[in-house]
């Protein structure tokens, strides 16, 4: 618990914890494989929400909807997840197609807010 308050202090403070490389516990069973799975969903989920919360508000500075996908920028994301997983000893091909897929649709989302705000 008092982890998990300190983690939430710092996200308070605009600091977040650093990219550590450790080996998760070994599960004994698909029933701890799912309760780990969830319980990491929990954290994941609000995190997606807020970089969702952020990505639509990119759209009040864009001047056009074509202007809301910028290559070099998903690039940019693509090449620092890359790098993360690897130095954490992940598969850096997965990630990236994770990361891809969640650009595309959080991209498709900031589109429906820049028509939202310019029609």
């Amino acid at each position: 618990m008092a982890a998990a308050k300190s983690t939430l202090k710092a996200k308070a403070k605009g600091k977040r914890r650093p990219l550590q490389k450790h080996a998760p516990a070994a599960c004994g069973s698909l029933a701890e494989v799912r309760q780990n799975i969830d319980r990491l969903d929990r954290e994941i989920v609000p995190l997606l929400c807020e970089r969702l919360h952020f990505v639509t508000q990119a759209a009040n500075f864009k001047p056009s909807v074509a202007g809301v996908v910028v290559p070099s920028r998903v690039e940019e994301i693509v090449d620092t997840v890359r790098a993360a997983a690897t130095a954490l000893g992940a598969n850096a091909d997965t990630i990236e197609r994770v990361y891809r897929d969640l650009i595309n649709a959080f991209t498709a989302d900031e589109q429906r807010r820049w028509r939202e705000l310019h029609k």
